[in-house]
């Protein structure tokens, strides 16, 4: 969600914790195009760009805001029940959030220990807070009229959600605005919650064959001195 930082928008990351570990699920959820709706309000509306590769493309509104509750983990056993609402659903709501500009309800779907990990940076960002503030500093330098447009999303998996979106500036596509996201969620107290997201933009910059002659000069340095690895 950090593409506008790289043409460029500099946003201060201000975390010193350990980068998290890459650890997860094998494999994500195939996408499937459908109609996507907006939490509990159920609000949808068509992509207005002429880019649109076809209708299931849908802008997010607002939805109704979340409630606070309990933040206390549920046992292995029980968080194997069926959760009160759709993983897919908690993650259309946070764009919708994003979307309306209303942090407040967005904070209430991340887990107090969640990680989120934008490529864009260095080191993940640790926590609801500084996850909240991130996106509120970047949203706040963008502009009001800028706005996410999930085109996919996965629904089979209440626990592993991937997407893919774009940003469009009133109604028209902007320019490297691709990206494709994975959110992992956990019930608590009955309730989805997001506890780790990892984000990977489009680069404003297309190497293209090129990365092949640095991917194959990298691999063979890490042959060579396989402690370098270690260092990433």
């Amino acid at each position: 969600m950090t593409l506008l930082l790289s043409l460029p928008v500099y946003l201060s990351h201000g975390s010193s914790s350990p980068r998290a570990s890459s650890s997860g699920p094998a494999s994500i959820p195939r996408l499937t195009k459908s109609l996507h709706f907006c939490g509990a309000a159920g609000k949808v509306a068509k992509c207005n760009s002429s880019r649109c590769y076809s209708n299931s493309h849908y802008l997010l509104f607002a939805s109704s805001p979340r409630t606070s509750s309990s933040s206390t983990p549920i046992t292995p056993d029980a968080a194997q029940d069926d959760p009160s609402r759709p993983g897919f659903s908690v993650v259309e709501e946070f764009y919708a959030c994003v979307n309306r500009r209303d942090f407040q309800s967005a904070r209430e779907l991340f887990a107090e220990d969640c990680i989120y990990d934008d490529l864009v940076f260095p080191k993940p960002f640790m926590g609801r807070e500084a996850i909240v503030d991130f996106f509120s500093k970047f949203m706040t330098a963008i502009g009001p009229d800028l706005q996410f447009v999930v085109e996919d999303i996965s629904r089979k998996d209440p626990y592993c959600v991937g997407v893919t979106w774009h940003l469009e500036l009133n109604g028209k596509r902007f320019p490297f605005s691709k990206g494709c996201s994975f959110y992992r969620l956990r019930t608590v107290n009955g309730r989805q919650e997001i506890i780790y997201a990892r984000d990977s933009v489009e680069p404003a910059l297309k190497a293209g064959d090129s990365v092949l002659v640095v991917i194959r000069a990298v691999a063979a340095v890490l042959r060579t001195f396989p402690q370098l690895a270690d260092r990433f």
